[in-house]
């Protein structure tokens, strides 16, 4: 067996381990206590295909004079300035900030594709008409995902983009650009098969990256700031086939498994997320946003009954079990902790006490469980949505910290609520419901919540941490 061979051979393996360690790593991911784990996993396994690739493409190792041309000295930079960046960015960033985070580097992750496949079709003079296709997808569906995603990240952010667009004539508009988008590809295919010249080629090139830029940003501006959740994972979906179609392009099966994996694995949460919503990706993507009325109930004829601290304290301390039901203001008040400690000194009390996660509570998928997990509460106290609305006419009181639109009862009883349809954790039905809010304002969607004026409602105003801190406080002095 010569060099060659063997070359091959290890090739092969390496790439086999990459892979297994990417299923695996996203199987670990389905877990709390092991999501940690999965993350390091799949990592590794990234770098392992990272080293492989290069021992593929006989990419010599001979430090020359010219060390701008030095392929390992680039790839090494670029390993570890990148890391550096992650790790810094990723320490500092606030839970609050963390879906802003996760949309961005679904971005980054298409521009990757985008780049990858620019410069293939710029280095590589000998590339056949399937893999000029799925060149020209790549470019497709990276750009999408990454202008997408820009428009995301502004939306969550409050940065760029307004929550809720009205844009008249959108699908027409981006169904032009889909098409023009897709004609570009075309041009690059008949440029391959020799049937147009390289000029035609280069032009189809550059129309199918400006229209997919435009396509993204056109299409995730017109989508509500409350159904960004699902909207980051449909991109997230994407930017996972885009580096697949890179892997066909390119002909790098450990890019293909990659990508097969994340653009599988997303598109399955955005179903599952749309079905958590009563909503079809159909009308996520080809329904304009600005449209939906806003109102919801009859909330506004009402007022609010609150309630002090010290009186909040004397029913909790009286109930034997009690619901939390988290919501994008824990997030913003980084009460998780305190949430916790509250939990402990209800189970202390005797209480039993339980989370109830709704698949869209907060800004991106899983945003509650990272919470939570991050406080160390434990798995089995969280429940869905299915899991605990039979049991909840019989709890004696649900806590609502910062949500709003997953315990809304319009979503139920209303046809003219934008929610209608919306399965929602049935908070209602408590005997005590608590709702910790900064205020009187609606929730992301903007829809009033009649669950706010109703007779087994109480509300405690001001910072979701502080309001719990002094709940713990009353039990510790109790």
């Amino acid at each position: 067996m010569n060099f060659e061979d063997v070359r091959s051979v290890c090739t092969t393996v390496f790439y086999m381990v990459a892979s297994v360690m990417f299923i695996r790593g996203i199987k670990l991911l389905g877990k709390a206590d092991t999501a940690r784990k999965g993350n390091l996993m799949s990592s590794a396994g990234m770098l392992i295909a990272v080293i492989t690739v290069m021992f593929e493409k006989k990419v010599s190792v001979t430090l020359t004079s010219d060390l701008m041309h030095n392929a390992y000295l680039w790839t090494a930079a670029a390993i570890i300035i990148g890391s550096i960046i992650g790790a810094v960015w990723a320490k500092k960033v606030k839970m609050t900030g963390m879906p802003e985070l996760v949309a961005l580097f679904n971005g980054f992750g298409g521009l990757s594709s985008l780049m990858v496949a620019i410069t293939q079709y710029m280095t590589d003079k000998k590339v056949n008409l399937f893999s000029s296709i799925a060149l020209g997808l790549t470019i497709a569906i990276g750009a999408v995902a990454f202008s997408g995603s820009i428009v995301a990240w502004g939306k969550l952010s409050g940065k760029l983009f307004k929550k809720n667009n009205y844009f008249p004539g959108k699908n027409i508009f981006n169904g032009i650009l889909a098409i023009v988008g897709f004609a570009g590809i075309v041009m690059y295919a008949l440029q391959i098969a020799g049937i147009v010249s390289y000029q035609i080629g280069q032009i189809g090139i550059i129309v199918t990256s400006a229209t997919y830029l435009i396509l993204g940003l056109t299409m995730t501006a017109a989508i509500g700031g409350g159904d960004m959740p699902v909207i980051i994972s449909l991109l997230n979906a994407f930017s996972g086939l885009a580096a697949a179609f890179a892997g066909l392009a390119i002909s790098n099966s450990v890019l293909v498994v990659s990508g097969c994996l994340v653009g599988t694995s997303g598109l399955i949460l955005t179903l599952i997320m749309c079905k958590a919503m009563n909503r079809t990706l159909h009308s996520l993507l080809f329904t304009n946003s600005g449209k939906a009325s806003k109102k919801g109930g009859n909330a506004e004829q009402k007022e609010p009954k609150s309630m002090s601290v010290e009186d909040a304290y004397l029913i909790l301390e009286a109930a034997n079990s009690v619901v939390f039901i988290p919501g994008y203001g824990m997030a913003v008040a980084q009460a998780q902790h305190a949430v916790k400690e509250l939990s402990d000194k209800l189970e202390e009390n005797g209480a039993e006490v339980s989370f109830a996660i709704h698949p869209v509570a907060g800004r991106m998928p899983g945003h509650m469980n990272v919470l939570l997990a991050e406080a160390n509460v434990p798995y089995e106290q969280l429940k869905t949505a299915d899991e605990m609305n039979p049991q909840m006419s019989n709890t004696d009181v649900a806590i609502v910290i910062g949500a709003n639109d997953v315990v809304n009862p319009s979503a139920i009883n209303d046809e003219s609520s934008p929610l209608y349809g919306m399965p929602i954790i049935n908070a209602f039905e408590a005997r005590t419901v608590f709702v910790l809010k900064r205020g009187k304002g609606a929730g992301f969607s903007g829809v009033e919540n009649p669950l706010f004026t109703n007779d087994n409602t109480i509300m405690l105003y001001g910072d979701a941490k502080q309001t719990v801190t002094s709940l713990v406080s009353e039990f510790s002095d109790n």
